[in-house]
């Protein structure tokens, strides 16, 4: 089973995900855009129970960052841990996203990215990647 680690700038927060993610995506909301001072958020979904974490981390609206650097992580449910790609310790990764939410909000400098779905706003399902 392939184990992935990341962590927040100052390393005070570590995590490890196990197995292969259910979903790797981008976001263009403007949530997405002010919380990371980027264009996008790339993330990447795995089960709750193949997420595990060390080091005290703060919560705002289900978004979890380190509280020393304020590095954006996690977003966690009973169900599903959502993971910001750009925290993994492994760049570039091997996660290739397939499918764009909130298309309707990408800079148009941006292209679609081939093969992948494109949604206008959000995507219907029950996850917390609707919290965008």
């Amino acid at each position: 089973m392939k184990i992935r680690t990341g962590q927040c700038l100052c390393g005070r927060v570590h995590y490890e995900v196990r197995g292969e993610p259910s979903g790797v995506g981008l976001c263009h909301c403007a949530d997405c855009r002010r919380e990371s001072g980027s264009a996008f958020v790339m993330f990447a979904i795995w089960p709750r129970h193949a997420f595990s974490s060390t080091g005290d981390f703060s919560t705002y609206e289900g978004r979890s960052f380190c509280f020393a650097c304020g590095a954006r992580l996690f977003n966690l449910t009973d169900e599903e841990a959502e993971l910001r790609v750009g925290s993994l310790d492994m760049a570039p990764t091997d996660l290739k996203p397939t499918y764009e939410i909130w298309a309707k909000r990408r800079e148009n400098w941006l292209t679609a990215l081939p093969d992948t779905h494109q949604h206008h706003e959000d995507q219907d399902h029950n996850s917390a990647s609707n919290a965008f």
